[in-house]
């Protein structure tokens, strides 16, 4: 997704109203699996019927009516890989009129706890593997209201309500008696400019919606199988794959943590027909080494964001799976459909009924379409990439108790346009309604699937003992999303230690495992505008190609979770031109020139 907290492809029309579309709620689809014994779920460890399924989730629902206050806000933090309890607790939120507030795990320290305080979650479903990130954490779920699902008082605890029978389950304080397709069900994590992730809001009638409009544009069949390999916080997998297969009546496999290596024996041994990517999950693939069997295999569509168009081809070449891209967030208020005569490069047109335009950011004007050389090179970045906006009615929910962050996201446009959805995102659009994505607005980053805020970044640089001033932005990544740059304006006397500065991020207990800038250029001060705010644009406009020192990691960038062996080293021209090519094979060159 990109957006806020969205990915391209990540909602692909969460469909627009889905309060008055017939689609009805998630509790429907999960009761419509009792009875059905055929295979609903396989993972590493066995497998779960349909029937299975829905009587874990209503015992699971019956817990909840016991275990929370009565004056609870009935929100569940789950903090799991990707494991059979993960859509158990989905399904058993549905019937209870709950929502789910997945958790990032890559979010560390005090970040964390916020995370789970600010979405009031009143219970936390966690295992063993990821109970260290919670030690030492000032959090507001009691002790007894963690359960840690692979421990066996666990299992003790769920004992007596082993034989629930779904819309039998009691209710959660606080919640839906008779969930409704306004009933909350997903509080989805976005990033935002102020350094605050915002939960968007996904209500069981916007995700049932979703799961159906997916399951008929895949022609989703009752004996497809939906291979889960990204993670189950990201609404990637639960949107667009966990949805459409709970619609259609398909199974998922389940894989913990995605592996490129493990991609195609799991896909053969589940007998995968679907699957879900985001950023660079696709090129991982590609990367792993060929083989004469790399069409062997059911799988029939892959559905995600960011592949790339040079990949996307790649990877249908290779392995005889086309991709299909697409644009949507997980707050509804934008999507873009892939069709047949979607030329390369370009995500889609908007889906009948919406008004999406590329519009000045300042002023709201709508901006010229793209014009292209014989090479298909954009000519006119500087007049033709602007910000997309909905001008029509979205789907957009709101924010948990953010009605400023709302707001904005549905400000008018100089006085007229009010209502529009904002999506943050650059785009361009083609002459022929075509649109192509761009980047992100000033604040907002999109590094290898994760949405990640400037500020948050900047706040922990900042403690880098020689910076009297940090900028975060920015800057495409040669393949798909976007690559962290910091710019540094150093105090006087002193200069940068690329050693000493790998250590400061080790040591930095809320830097997430995507935030350490891959590149660092060092600046004698930081530009400013008349009211003192950094010109992030400028300098994003600069990229590494800036006149002053930058450095950089060839390799991943170094992170709390991983500094060794990571190390940076200057930026030659050597460097930069080697990058510039691998760019130009991309097709992305383009965007380091807007």
């Amino acid at each position: 997704m990109t957006g806020e907290g969205s990915g391209r492809g990540e909602g692909v029309r969460a469909v627009r109203g889905a309060r008055g579309s017939g689609a009805g709620t998630v509790a429907e689809l999960v009761r419509a699996q009792w009875g059905d014994h055929r295979t609903g779920a396989r993972f590493a460890e066995g497998t779960l019927t349909h029937h299975e399924l829905a009587g874990g989730a209503a015992a699971r629902a019956a817990l909840l009516a016991d275990v929370l206050p009565r004056d609870a806000v009935p929100h569940l933090g789950v903090l799991l890989d990707n494991v059979p309890e993960y859509p158990l607790w989905l399904g058993a939120a549905a019937l209870a009129g709950a929502a789910v507030v997945g958790i990032n795990p890559t979010r560390r320290g005090p970040e964390l706890a916020r995370d789970i305080a600010h979405t009031d979650c009143a219970l936390l479903i966690t295992e063993r593997r990821r109970l260290p990130l919670l030690a030492g954490l000032d959090l507001p779920v009691p002790p007894e209201r963690v359960l840690v699902v692979d421990d066996p008082a666990y299992e003790e605890l769920l004992a007596p309500y082993r034989g629930a029978v779904p819309g039998q389950s009691g209710t959660v304080p606080g919640g839906a008696r008779t969930p409704d397709p306004a009933t909350r069900m997903l509080l989805c994590f976005t990033s935002g400019s102020t350094g605050a992730p915002k939960a968007a809001l996904c209500t069981q009638g916007r995700l049932a919606a979703a799961g159906h409009a997916l399951a008929r544009h895949f022609g989703v069949r009752r004996d497809d199988v939906h291979y889960l390999c990204m993670p189950m916080f990201h609404g990637n997998a639960v949107l667009g794959g966990w949805a459409p297969a709970l619609a259609g009546g398909a199974a998922v496999a389940l894989r913990r943590r995605f592996s490129a290596s493990a991609f195609l024996p799991d896909v053969r041994r589940h007998g995968a027909t679907y699957f879900t990517y985001v950023g660079r999950a696709v090129q991982y693939l590609l990367a792993t080494p060929p083989a004469p069997d790399d069409r062997d295999h059911p799988l029939r569509a892959g559905f995600g964001t960011e592949a790339g168009s040079v990949d996307a081809a790649r990877f249908a070449e290779r392995f005889g799976v086309r991709l299909t891209e697409g644009y949507g967030s997980s707050e509804g208020g934008a999507a873009l459909r892939h069709t047949p005569d979607t030329p390369p490069g370009a995500i889609g047109r908007p889906a009948p009924g919406d008004d999406l335009a590329v519009v000045d950011p300042a002023t709201g004007a709508e901006l010229p379409p793209a014009r292209f050389d014989g090479a298909g090179r954009l000519l006119n970045g500087r007049e033709a990439i602007g910000e997309l906006v909905n001008r029509g009615r979205g789907s957009f929910e709101g924010y948990w108790r953010n009605p400023a962050a709302t707001a904005a996201r549905t400000r008018g446009a100089g006085g007229a346009g009010q209502g529009w959805f904002w999506t943050g995102d650059l785009f361009f659009r083609d002459a022929a309604g075509f649109f192509h994505f761009a980047g992100r607005t000033d604040d907002r980053l999109r590094v290898d699937s994760e949405n990640l805020a400037a500020a948050m970044i900047e706040n922990i640089l900042a403690r880098y003992a020689p910076a009297a001033g940090v900028a975060v932005y920015a800057v495409p990544d040669p393949v798909a999303g976007d690559q962290v740059m910091a710019a540094l304006a150093l105090r006087e006397g002193t200069a940068f230690d690329p050693a000493e500065f790998v250590t400061f991020l080790a040591a930095q207990p809320d830097l997430g495992t995507k935030m350490a800038p891959r590149f660092v250029r060092t600046v004698p001060e930081l530009p400013v505008t008349a009211t003192h705010k950094i010109r992030r644009v400028a300098l994003r406009r600069d990229g590494f190609g800036c006149p002053e020192p930058v450095w950089w990691t060839p390799a991943l960038p170094p992170s709390a979770a991983a500094p060794a062996g990571s190390r940076y080293r200057r930026f030659t021209e050597e460097d930069r031109e080697a990058l510039l090519a691998l760019y130009r094979e991309h097709g992305r060159a383009e965007l380091l020139e807007r």
